[in-house]
Order: C-alpha cells, then structure tokens, then sequence
C-alpha cells in the first residue's frame, strides 16, 4: 500500500473511532461542543460538557486499552493542554467550567472505552 492509500485509510480510521467516541459519550450524558476542533495548537479531536465540566477527549483507536492510553504522550498532552487553554479563552461558556482531559480508546469488537480524567496539566 502506498503512502497516500495509507493515510487515507488512517483518516477514515480516526474518523470511525471519532464517531463511536461521540457516540459513547452522549450515550453517557455529554453534551457535545466541538469535534475536530482546529486551534493553533493543534487539533482537539472532541468538546464535551456534562454539568459543570467541560471534557477535552483525546481519541485513540489502538488494539486495546492500555495500547491507547499509552499513544497519549507527554508530548502530545502539553500540546492538548495549550489548546484548551487557548479554547477557554475564546469562549466565554468553556472558560466558567472545570477542564478536564478525557481519553476515549475505541478498539476492534469492543465498546469505546472512556477514561475520565485521564491525566491532570503539570
């Protein structure tokens, strides 16, 4: 498979496992804000708000849970934050909740796995 097949494949991929994380989450409750959501600092894959939090989700669609908690590097983590950080300052009804960094694993015959307060800024 060349490189353009392939990273076609890996949207449409991101994009399934985007969609059953929306899913998974308004099932639970959510409300949600934003997905795809580009900001200068990267993209945030989905805003939800449920009562007085406002959840940052990052979705991974890895063979399994633990392979997509570790996808979400410190690297990566720093950089979702600064987009929150900027998301907040831009609207006025995100910047009055609680931010909180959600991580939403979705992998093959498995429901998507939602880990609330998956990890806290430094």
């Amino acid at each position: 498979m060349n490189g353009r097949a392939q990273r076609r494949r890996n949207e449409a991929r991101g994009r399934f496992a985007e969609t059953a994380a929306a899913w998974r989450l308004k099932l639970a409750g959510y409300r949600i804000l934003a997905r795809r959501l580009r900001t200068p600092f990267g993209e945030i894959d989905i805003v939800a708000s449920k009562g007085d939090v406002a959840a940052i989700v990052e979705v991974k669609a890895r063979a399994d849970l633990a392979q997509g908690i570790e996808a979400v590097t410190p690297k990566q983590r720093e950089r979702i934050v600064r987009a929150a950080t900027w998301l907040a300052g831009k609207r006025p009804d995100v910047a009055r909740m609680r931010l909180r960094f959600d991580i939403v694993v979705v992998s093959p015959w498995r429901n998507p796995q939602h880990i609330a307060d998956a990890w806290r800024p430094a």
